[in-house]
């Protein structure tokens, strides 16, 4: 149930504007890789479970405050100190 709700969100999202989805669930890399749906403008996987609401919010303002980084275009995966990022499909 909650993969078809992902794949709809997916979608819809596409349709609408293309945006960067942040995301605690990994169902959107094998939706964008394996199952080959369309890619939204880029996806940031935070792949952690924050103890707090501000943590997720820190590391995006880390982030955002990076030069080197890309966003657009981008499936980037967030894991303790560690980013790593490949290009979308």
């Amino acid at each position: 149930m909650l993969y078809r709700q992902a794949v709809r969100l997916l979608r819809q999202v596409n349709a609408d504007e293309q945006r960067v989805i942040l995301t605690f669930d990994r169902a959107g890399g094998e939706l964008i890789y394996r199952l080959r749906l369309r890619s939204p403008r880029g996806v940031i996987y935070l792949r952690f479970r924050p103890h707090t609401p501000e943590k997720p919010a820190s590391i995006l303002l880390n982030l955002l405050q990076t030069e080197r980084l890309q966003f657009q275009e981008r499936f980037r995966v967030v894991e303790g100190d560690q980013i790593r990022q490949r290009p979308l499909p």
